[in-house]
């Protein structure tokens, strides 16, 4: 029996949420020809506004226009789509939004949707550098389960949640066998830490890593690093997009992530009566 097969994906989002709409379809065209079973899109795959005032301005809630449009998506392609950063809006009097990870089925159905935790916020004086995600995004305050895909037991989050492995920590106790980092990641710190990051992330938790990426120039005030890849819970980089918009592919192989873990049962070595265990939010 074949194993399953995912792609990742990699775009250049605007401000243009009908083209971003076309890129997303036509990704998602090439990934059911390749027969893959899910397919990840990057954070701000329906959007990538230039100022905060039309960021939340074009924020819609989960049950508006546009998710709907992407669950006939999976539905008519009949492929599990992760959408790694759909901009929420919550409440019509709120002049934030939540960066939300939606995971739908092939029947067009949510399985799951998660709000990013950890906020990107620098304030560079001296490279005059300023992203602050908090002026405009709410912070999330949940982690969602791992869910189960055709692909294994799936766990959520965002971006620069990557750089906080207490997340994926848990999301492997929580049963996770695939992490998911769907990314619009800066180019200056992608080209420093992103495969590094990724790759540590796989190792530690002995989980599948898939990080789908924007890349390019978005508007005259943001770039992205691109790079989008799969690791395999060896830490292997198994596929991978490099700089130009497209797909990648590879399967997931459950019996390999299970040798790995049984023949370095890291699990089983934990000393937490000298540091505390990590212990699902109730």
């Amino acid at each position: 029996m074949p194993l399953p097969l995912v792609a990742v994906c990699q775009m250049t989002a605007t401000g243009d949420r009908e083209k971003n709409f076309t890129i997303v379809s036509d990704l998602v065209s090439q990934a059911k020809q390749s027969n893959a079973c899910i397919a990840l899109f990057p954070e701000a795959c329906d959007y990538l506004a230039e100022t905060k005032k039309d960021i939340v301005a074009m924020a819609e809630p989960l049950e508006g226009e546009l998710v709907n449009r992407y669950k006939c998506l999976a539905k008519d392609n009949n492929i599990w789509l992760s959408l790694g950063g759909i901009h929420e809006k919550f409440d019509d009097s709120s002049t934030k939004i939540y960066n939300t990870h939606v995971l739908i089925n092939n029947d067009g159905e949510m399985m799951g949707a998660y709000r990013k935790i950890h906020l990107f916020d620098m304030d560079n004086q001296d490279t005059g550098v300023r992203l602050m995600e908090s002026d405009y995004v709410n912070q999330g305050c949940e982690i969602i389960p791992p869910i189960s895909t055709p692909v294994g037991l799936m766990g959520l989050s965002i971006c620069y949640d990557m750089r906080f492995p207490e997340l994926s920590l848990m999301l492997r106790k929580m049963g996770a066998q695939i992490l998911t980092f769907p990314s619009a990641f800066t180019y200056q710190t992608g080209a420093a830490h992103w495969e590094i990051i990724l790759r540590a992330r796989a190792i530690e938790t002995q989980c599948y890593v898939i990080a789908a990426a924007q890349t390019g120039s978005h508007n005259k005030k943001r770039a992205s690093w691109g790079h989008a890849m799969i690791i395999d819970p060896w830490g292997t980089v198994i596929a991978q997009c490099g700089d130009k918009t497209g797909i990648a592919l590879a399967e997931i192989d459950l019996e390999l992530l299970n040798r790995v873990r049984k023949n370095m049962p890291c699990e089983n070595h934990r000393r937490t009566d000298l540091y505390s265990e990590l212990k699902p939010l109730k």
